[in-house]
Order: C-alpha cells, then sequence, then structure tokens
C-alpha cells in the first residue's frame, strides 16, 4: 500500500490569505462577502477560473447602509492600494434605453458617433491596474433601476467578458471583477426589522432596535433577497452570476466596532489637516456608549450611526476649530455626561489624568483598539468611491 499524504483543501493561499485579513480589518460584520471575494480571487490567481470569463460576477443585496458598496471598495483597496480604484455606474441614470449610449458610445450614423466617450472603454477600465496587479473593479449600483437594455448589455460582459462599443472596438473584461448592488427585498426586510404585527412583535421590535439580530432572522433576510432577485432578474441573468450574498443587518456589536473604525478615520482626517491645525481627541466609554445609542437604528444600519458621529462629535469639534479654542498639539478629551444630549469636550493640560491616547500609525493616525489588536491599519477617510466613473 502506498503512503498517501492528507491534503488540506480548505487553506488558503498567501496573496488570497492577504486580501482576506485586510478586508476583515475593514469591513464589519459581513463575513459571507469577504468568503466569496477571497474564494474567488485566489481561483483567479491559480489560473483555475473558467477562462473567457470576468474574475468574478457578484451581486450584492440586503439592507441599506449595511455596507455593500464598502465591501467593494475595501477590496480595491486591499488590492491596489487605492479605495476610488473603483469603475462605478449609477443605474438609476440608466433608466431608458437610450442612455446605455453613454457607456458603450454611440453607433455610425447615429449623432455623438466619435464624440461621445464610452464610460466602459478598454482605457477606462485598465486605468487603475499596477506593475503587479492587474484587476479592474466595475461596480453597477442599484442595478434593479435600470433600464431593461443594461441588463441585456450585461449578458455578455457576464458571460463572455466582451462589450462590444459603438464603433466596434472590443472591450475585455476577463481581468475584472463584475460587482452589482441592489435593493431588491428591501420592503420585506424592513418589514422584518420592524415588525408589528403578533404576540412576540414588540419583543421582537425591542430587541432589534437594540441592535441584536440572530441568524434565523438573518438567514430568513437572505432567503427572502434572493427570492426577491429571482423575481426581478430574467433565468438568464441570474444564470451568469457567480454569487448572490444578501448582506446582513448590523447588530451592536458590529455598530461597535463601526464607531470604533469611524473614530479613527476621523482622527486620521485631523492628522491630515495643515500642521498648524492638527489636533488629537479620545472618546471615552460613556461617549462611545451615547454615539451607539443615538446611532442604532435597524432600518438604516451604519449610515445612521455615521450621522450621530457627524453630529455629536464632528459638528461640534469643527465649531471649535472655527473659534480658536482648539489649537495645534491640544489632546481633546470627548465624554458624556449622563443625561445629557450632547457631549462634553475638555482640553486635556495634564496628560496623567487624561486615558492613554491611541498610538499613531506609519501615516501618523490614530488606529483603533480593535486595529491595534490585529496590527492592522483601518481605512482612510479617501474610501468615499466617486459617485460616478473617473474617465480615461
Amino acid at each position: 500500500m502506498l503512503n498517501a499524504i492528507t491534503l488540506d483543501p480548505t487553506k488558503t493561499g498567501g496573496r488570497a490569505e492577504k486580501l482576506e485579513h485586510g478586508l476583515h480589518r475593514l469591513i464589519v460584520g459581513q463575513e459571507a462577502a469577504i468568503e466569496q471575494i477571497v474564494n474567488v480571487y485566489q481561483l483567479y490567481l491559480t489560473g483555475m477560473a473558467t477562462p473567457d470569463r470576468p474574475i468574478g460576477n457578484f451581486l450584492f443585496l440586503g439592507p441599506t447602509g449595511c455596507g455593500k458598496t464598502r465591501v467593494v471598495e475595501a477590496t480595491a483597496e486591499c488590492l491596489v492600494q487605492n479605495p476610488r480604484a473603483v469603475i462605478k455606474i449609477d443605474c438609476a441614470e440608466f433608466q431608458h434605453s437610450h442612455e446605455i449610449a453613454k457607456l458603450v458610445g454611440s453607433p455610425p450614423g447615429y449623432l455623438g458617433h466619435r464624440e461621445t466617450h464610452a464610460l466602459l472603454s478598454q482605457e477606462s477600465i485598465n486605468q487603475y491596474h499596477t506593475d503587479t496587479v492587474k484587476v479592474s473593479f466595475v461596480l453597477f449600483d442599484e442595478i434593479e433601476k435600470a433600464s431593461d437594455a443594461l441588463w441585456n448589455l450585461l449578458l455578455g460582459i457576464l458571460d463572455k467578458a466582451v462589450l462590444t462599443l459603438g464603433d466596434n472596438r472590443k472591450v475585455d473584461f476577463s481581468s475584472a471583477m463584475i460587482f452589482m448592488t441592489g435593493n431588491l427585498g428591501a420592503a420585506e426586510m424592513n418589514a422584518m426589522l420592524t415588525p408589528r404585527l403578533g404576540f412576540d412583535a414588540a419583543r421582537e421590535s425591542r430587541k432589534l432596535q437594540a441592535g441584536q439580530v440572530d441568524d434565523k432572522l438573518s438567514g430568513k433576510m437572505s432567503r427572502t433577497g434572493i427570492e426577491a432577485a429571482r423575481r426581478k432578474f430574467t433565468p438568464e441573468f441570474i444564470n451568469r452570476l457567480d454569487k448572490i450574498v444578501v448582506f446582513k443587518p448590523l447588530g451592536t456589536g458590529e455598530l461597535r466596532q463601526i464607531v470604533e473604525l469611524e473614530l479613527s478615520m476621523l482622527q486620521q482626517r485631523i492628522c491630515r489637516m495643515s500642521s498648524d491645525r492638527t489636533f488629537y481627541f479620545s472618546v471615552s466609554e460613556a461617549g462611545k456608549q451615547f454615539l451607539l445609542e443615538e446611532g442604532t437604528d435597524m432600518r438604516y444600519g451604519a449610515r445612521h450611526l455615521k450621522r450621530a458621529i457627524e453630529r455629536l462629535v464632528v459638528q461640534p469639534l469643527s465649531n471649535l476649530i472655527a473659534t480658536d479654542q482648539i489649537h495645534s498639539g491640544d489632546r481633546i478629551s470627548i465624554d458624556h455626561p449622563a443625561g445629557s444630549p450632547v457631549m462634553s469636550f475638555h482640553r486635556v493640560e495634564d496628560l496623567t489624568t487624561m486615558p492613554e491616547f491611541p498610538p499613531l500609525s506609519e501615516h501618523g493616525a490614530a488606529l483603533p483598539a480593535s486595529a491595534q489588536a490585529t496590527g492592522g491599519l483601518y481605512a482612510s477617510e479617501a474610501t468615499q468611491v466617486a459617485r460616478h466613473s473617473e474617465r480615461a
């Protein structure tokens, strides 16, 4: 009998593992989406992916504010170190069939031929390639709002990785990740998040408002989203998708991590200000808890939390800067007095009485506790991708 060595097919290669670790640092609470992206990327790296197709075709569904677009930006940031390296198509601009000309250019004989710049030209698709990573990221945001003409246009891209422009030039998408986001099934999901009928409606509503999300609810929302996608799109369109991922709503634990992340991003913004205006701040545990309470609303996800931070921290700091109450090099302590509707701000003169300020990264920005634990950096403020595709 031959000696056999047991192999482990669950292990991840070095480059794919690096992507996985980076996404876990930048994305909170969406492990399913991260796993699918990492698996597809490893197929691409090993050459085992289906030839003459895009690297991956993803449809991301879920309630608003759960991080669908953010995952795409984070993937670009991890692979090409640029969160703006995403060709973003806002599908709300393509509700009529004739608007497809903005993507492919006008055909011969039509007004604007050779004058209308095709947004999906080869130059535009490849503009963010680096010496080491030749991967493009194309995002069709809110795909359900587009006309049938755009869906039909996507059939060839998703299946053969080829698009023919108005002047008959071919565009190769074989080195592109195609992402589509949508709010299909959002009404049904919101109904699950805010139940109004049934004996347990009040109790379930209190749990959800407190950010307590169980696996049963997440599974039910996932099935609802997939069923809505199958009702909306034709079978040939669904059949060309590699992965349909329904993002789960964010619970209290995930929102607390986002508080840390957003405060870290704010500190990075401050550190990139002119040197005569740089200062450092620290938010107490009571302050973070108050932000979490003010920003928790299961219907609006992380966006509601970001608005709470903007209202309670960013705007007051802006007022303090504008009135010269904060100077370069100051240490600012932010706390929440019990029962107060706002935060309190204090300049700390004696650092021995101040909770330890977070250490700075190599870029001069403070790291949140979760990033310190993993030794990794969180996203910079530049993670807001442009709403329109950048032209070549």
